[in-house]
C-alpha cells in the first residue's frame, strides 16, 4: 500500500514536469500576444487522469498550473490568478470521471467506446479549462477586447482558439498511445484502493 502511495507521489510529480515542459514557448504554437498557445501541456494530465481516477487528473492538473504559474505569470489581480492557473489546469482532470470506462473499453478490446471515452473525458476536461480561462477573460481581460466587439464574445473566441485545437490533439495522441499501450493504464479500483 506505502509502494503505491510513493508510486502515485511519483508520477504525479513527473507527469506534471511533463506538463510543464510541454507547454514551454519552444514546445508550442503560440496564438496571441497576451498568452495562450495551441500545446500538449494538459496530455500529461489527461494521461494521469486515465490513469488514476479524478484525484491523479485534479492533482497533477493544479501542479501543472501552479508551477506554471511561476514560469510564464501573467497576473493582474489574485482571482484572475487562481482562474488562469491552479483552476484552469486543475479541471482538466475532470476527465478522470471516465477513467473507469477508459479501462473497461480497453480490457474489452472495444476501440470504438474507447476512443469515445477517451474523446469525452479530453472534451470534459478542455471545457473545464475553456470555462475557467472564459471566466477570467471577462473579468479581468475585457479592456483587450476590440471596440464594439462584446467582451464574452472576445474571451471566448480567444480562449476557444487555442484550447479547442489543444484538445482536438490531445485526444488523437492520447487515443493512440494508450490504445497501442493498454499496459500504461492499470485497474482504477486498484489505484483508487492505494492512491487513497
Amino acid at each position: 500500500m506505502r509502494n503505491q502511495r510513493v508510486l502515485f507521489i511519483v508520477e504525479v510529480s513527473l507527469f506534471a514536469a511533463l506538463g510543464i515542459v510541454f507547454s514551454l514557448p519552444y514546445l508550442s504554437i503560440p496564438l496571441w500576444l497576451q498568452g495562450g498557445s495551441i500545446s500538449l501541456a494538459m496530455l500529461p494530465i489527461l494521461f494521469m487522469a486515465f490513469r488514476w481516477g479524478l484525484k491523479g487528473g485534479l492533482v497533477t492538473g493544479l501542479m501543472v498550473g501552479i508551477i506554471n504559474s511561476f514560469i510564464n505569470p501573467y497576473i493582474v489581480h489574485p482571482v484572475q490568478y487562481i482562474l488562469d492557473y491552479p483552476l484552469a489546469y486543475s479541471v482538466v482532470g475532470l476527465a478522470g470521471i471516465f477513467s473507469i470506462h477508459v479501462q473497461r473499453a480497453l480490457r474489452s478490446e472495444n476501440r470504438k467506446k474507447f476512443i469515445f471515452y477517451v474523446t469525452l473525458g479530453t472534451f470534459i476536461g478542455s471545457m473545464g479549462r475553456l470555462i475557467s480561462h472564459f471566466i477570467g477573460g471577462v473579468v479581468f481581460f475585457g479592456s483587450f477586447a476590440p471596440e464594439g466587439m462584446a467582451v464574452w464574445y472576445y474571451s471566448l473566441t480567444y480562449n476557444a482558439g487555442y484550447i479547442i485545437p489543444s484538445f482536438v490533439i490531445s485526444a488523437i495522441v492520447l487515443s493512440f498511445i494508450l490504445y497501442s499501450r493498454p499496459q500504461l493504464i492499470r485497474s482504477t479500483k486498484q489505484n483508487e484502493r492505494h492512491a487513497a
